[in-house]
C-alpha cells in the first residue's frame, strides 16, 4: 500500500510542476542521474521539490546537496527535531505544500505528537518545552531583529545543525511556491481524503526518515568552492560548511549566467535593507523598485524581486511576462534558484548575530 501511495503521489505532483518540464528518470543525462540515483535512496521517491529543478542540472545537485546535508544527514540534531524546523520555517513563508509534506513526516516520526500544533501554528501550545524552544526559535530565525536577539536552544553542533536545515527551508519553499501545487497529492483526490492519505504519507516517509542517510555523499556532485562570509554560520562542521559553499557557488555562477546583472543589484539592494517581513499584500510594493531598472530587464527583476521576498505573489502571469525575454526552463529555473538562495543566505547571516547557544541539548519528539 506504501509503495502504491508513493507512486501516486510522485505521479500526481509531477503533473503538478508549473513552468518547466521536469527531466524523467528514464534517459536523464548523467549529471541528473546522479542526482536522481541518491534521491531515490535516501528519501525513497524522487523527491518533486529536488526534481522542480532539473532543467538546469547545476541548480539541481546545489538544491539536493543543501537538502540532504541539512535534514537527511545523519548528525547531532534528531530528525525529528529537523522536521520541526523544517515546518516551522515553511509555516513562516507560507509553503502549505511544505507544510502537508513535512507535518505528515514529523507525524510519522513522533505518532502524532506536536504535529497538529506545529501545523497549525499553534507552537505555544506544544507541552514539551524543548519542543517549543526549538520551534519559536525557528520561528524567530526569519527576522533580522529576532534571530539577532535569539539564543540557540542547544549546543553548537546541533544548533548548526537545525540552522542549516531552516536556511536549506528558506531556499526551498519559495521554489516551491513558484513550482508546485498547494498539497503534494494530487488534486484529484477528494478534501474527504486528504487527512487520512496525508498520515499514510507519514507513515511511508518515516522508516527512511529513521534510518539517516551518511553525510557527504551529495558534496560529490559539486566543485569545491570557498565559503562565504555569508555562510560563516557553518564554521565548526565540516561536511556542511562544503556542502552549503559549493552550493551557493553553484547557484551563483547559475546567476551570473541567467540574471542580468542590474536586477542581481536590485535584489542585492531590497535584501540589504530587508528584515524578512512581508512586503505587502499585493505586488504593489515593488513597482518602485522595479522602475529603476531597464525596461528589457523588469520581467526578470519582478519574478526574482517576489521569489526572493514574497514567493507566493508569483503567479502564472509574472513567469509568462519573464518568459517573453527568456523563454528556456533552464534559464527559469536558474534565475528563480538565484533569487530564492539570495533571501535564504541573507537569513542565515542573521544568525551570525545571535547570543551564544545554551549548553544542554533540546529535548527531540518520541519516535517510538
Amino acid at each position: 500500500m506504501g509503495e502504491i501511495l508513493s507512486r501516486a503521489t510522485l505521479r500526481g505532483a509531477l503533473a503538478q510542476v508549473r513552468h518547466v518540464t521536469p527531466v524523467r528518470p528514464s534517459g536523464a543525462p548523467e549529471p541528473v542521474a546522479a542526482v536522481y540515483a541518491q534521491v531515490e535512496r535516501d528519501f525513497g521517491m524522487l523527491a518533486p521539490p529536488v526534481v522542480l529543478h532539473s532543467p538546469a542540472p547545476g541548480v539541481l545537485a546545489a538544491a539536493w546537496a543543501v537538502l540532504r546535508e541539512s535534514l537527511l544527514a545523519s548528525g547531532a540534531a534528531s530528525r525529528a527535531l529537523k522536521e520541526v524546523v523544517a515546518t516551522v520555517v515553511s509555516l513562516g513563508n507560507s509553503c502549505p505544500y511544505c507544510v502537508q509534506v513535512h507535518g505528515a513526516t514529523l507525524r510519522g516520526l513522533a505518532r502524532g505528537r506536536y504535529a497538529a500544533e506545529l501545523a497549525e501554528g499553534r507552537l505555544a501550545d506544544i507541552p514539551d518545552p524543548g519542543v517549543r524552544r526549538v520551534a519559536e526559535w525557528a520561528r524567530d530565525l526569519g527576522r533580522r531583529d529576532t534571530a539577532a536577539a535569539s539564543r540557540p536552544p542547544s549546543p553548537p553542533d546541533e544548533a548548526r545543525e537545525l540552522v542549516a536545515v531552516a536556511v536549506a527551508f528558506q531556499y526551498l519553499n519559495r521554489m516551491v511556491n513558484v513550482f508546485l501545487g498547494d498539497s503534494p497529492l494530487p488534486p484529484e483526490v477528494p478534501a474527504r481524503a486528504r487527512p487520512g492519505l496525508m498520515r499514510l504519507f507519514g507513515l511511508v516517509m518515516s522508516p527512511a526518515a529513521r534510518r539517516g542517510a551518511t553525510p557527504g555523499l551529495s558534496v560529490e556532485l559539486l566543485a569545491p568552492a570557498p565559503a562565504a562570509s555569508d555562510l560563516a554560520w557553518t564554521a565548526g562542521g565540516d561536511v556542511l560548511a562544503e556542502a552549503f559553499a559549493r552550493a551557493a557557488a553553484a547557484v551563483d555562477a547559475a546567476g551570473e549566467r541567467s540574471v542580468p546583472e542590474s536586477v542581481r543589484a536590485l535584489v542585492g539592494a531590497a535584501l540589504a535593507v530587508w528584515d524578512g517581513s512581508p512586503p505587502g499584500l499585493g505586488r504593489s510594493w515593488a513597482a518602485g523598485p522595479l522602475s529603476g531598472l531597464p525596461e528589457a530587464d523588469r520581467a526578470a527583476g519582478r519574478l526574482a524581486l517576489l521569489t526572493a521576498m514574497a514567493s507566493y505573489q508569483v503567479d502564472d502571469w509574472v513567469v509568462a511576462d519573464y518568459r517573453r525575454t527568456a523563454p528556456s526552463d533552464r534559464a527559469l529555473v536558474e534565475l528563480t534558484s538565484w533569487a530564492a538562495m539570495a533571501a535564504a543566505r541573507r537569513t542565515g547571516a542573521w544568525t551570525l548575530a545571535a547570543a551564544a547557544p545554551a549548553t544542554a541539548p533540546a529535548t527531540a519528539p518520541a519516535t517510538a
